[in-house]
């Protein structure tokens, strides 16, 4: 009979696996400083000290590199959920609380740096975000909302928690690179690159812990790995109207189903070798469970591809239709 791990058990026989992880983590981190990244001079007075108060047309970013950067401003915002869910399931003990700690002072950076260089340039109403930032941390966050619609006896594990954030750390870190890239901003697209290398290596801590998880405990690895790919959801679906800027967000480019498939998921079952491993028993079960998963995802990326032609087909007639109207108007007199 297989064993069942406990999550104490697994904290404890994980820890050196953490604390030589920790250790190249450290090796392979470079510290930086948000300031060095905002372009102080272009900044003003808002009106409450006899400035200006934000007007749309200052923005210089087009929809989507504004959509794009503030929806990943406000998943960086709700690092006080993140900060408790990851302390409730690794502990605060050595060496799992040397990396909570060390991971939230390294994530607390980036909303940091995205809401200056945002209010700076003028980029995004400043009301509207902190609107917007109250609501976010006020529903907070927890991975085992993804599940709770489909599994409402879902107990979270520190498999769920670790293979969660294996996923999430890279999906960020592809979703910062490519909005950088869409800001045609030199300054912004720097600013994003180095947000990414973070979360890059946050991701290889967590998918290198998830690794070793599969080796000692298989079946409850596999388990938490098909429970998570079943239900995934970035963690900003917490944001007030998430479902329209996601649209936004996908149509752009900056992440789409077809990104989310080939740059994140599939690339992190490669590296854990989840679909050629030779399981047996329930960890075999699941993983023809994941391997439909995958075939879904196909799925979902060919229906995308054709909505999204669909939609700029439309838009582009509807561009049309408003330029032939504006040469037909009577210009004024």
């Amino acid at each position: 009979m297989t064993r069942e791990w406990t999550d104490l058990e697994l904290l404890h026989e994980l820890q050196p696996v953490v604390e030589k992880l920790i250790n190249r983590h450290f090796s392979m981190a470079k510290d930086w400083n948000p300031h060095d990244y905002i372009p102080w001079s272009e900044g003003k007075n808002y009106y409450a000290l006899g400035g200006q108060d934000w007007h749309p047309e200052q923005s210089k970013l087009s929809e989507v590199a504004r959509t794009a950067m503030v929806q990943n401003l406000l998943t960086e915002d709700n690092l006080p959920s993140y900060h408790r869910e990851i302390a409730m399931n690794f502990t605060m003990d050595a060496p799992w609380g040397t990396w909570v700690n060390r991971w939230t002072a390294e994530e607390n950076r980036h909303g940091i740096a995205l809401r200056d260089y945002l209010v700076v340039t003028r980029n995004c109403d400043p009301i509207e975000l902190e609107t917007l930032r109250m609501e976010t941390v006020n529903r907070g966050f927890s991975p085992g909302q993804n599940h709770q619609v489909q599994d409402d006896l879902f107990a979270e594990s520190l498999f769920d928690s670790v293979i969660y954030v294996s996923f999430q750390e890279l999906a960020t870190r592809i979703s910062h690179r490519n909005t950088g890239q869409a800001c045609n901003d030199p300054i912004a697209d720097q600013l994003l690159a180095r947000i990414s290398h973070d979360e890059n290596l946050h991701m290889i801590f967590y998918r290198d812990i998830s690794a070793v998880g599969f080796d000692i405990a298989p079946e409850q690895a596999m388990r938490s790995l098909h429970r998570v790919l079943a239900n995934f959801q970035m963690p900003g679906f917490v944001v007030p109207e998430f479902r329209r800027k996601a649209v936004i967000i996908a149509v752009g480019g900056v992440y789409d189903p077809i990104i989310h498939r080939d740059d994140v998921v599939m690339p992190v079952l490669k590296k854990w070798g989840i679909l050629e491993r030779d399981f047996t028993g329930e960890a075999a079960r699941y993983q023809e469970e994941i391997a439909k998963i995958v075939a879904e995802l196909d799925d979902t990326c060919e229906k995308f591809e054709l909505a999204k032609q669909r939609r700029l087909e439309r838009e582009a007639k509807m561009a049309e239709k408003r330029a032939a109207k504006k040469v037909l108007e009577p210009s004024a007199s």
